[in-house]
């Protein structure tokens, strides 16, 4: 299965809301300030879930540990 991407996009959105919430629970544990956690949260999520979305595309790319589809394996997915 190859993603497209809106998958990817979808990936990248729920994985990074999930590293954002842990980023802002541990900013606010050693702050103590709540805006200070939501600011860093804001802009951290933002930014990474842009750098995870072009990882995605590039190693969509990248044929190492890859399996190719046979003819047969396509008709098995298709069914």
């Amino acid at each position: 299965m190859k993603d497209t991407h809106v998958r990817s996009l979808m990936k990248a959105f729920s994985w990074r809301l999930s590293g954002t919430l842990v980023t802002m629970i541990v900013a606010y544990i050693l702050s103590g300030a709540i805006k200070f956690a939501l600011y860093i949260g804001f802009f951290e999520f933002f930014f990474k879930i842009g750098l995870y979305y072009l990882h995605e595309r590039i190693w969509g790319l990248i044929h190492f540990g890859a399996k190719l589809k046979t003819a047969e394996s396509s008709i098995n997915e298709s069914q």
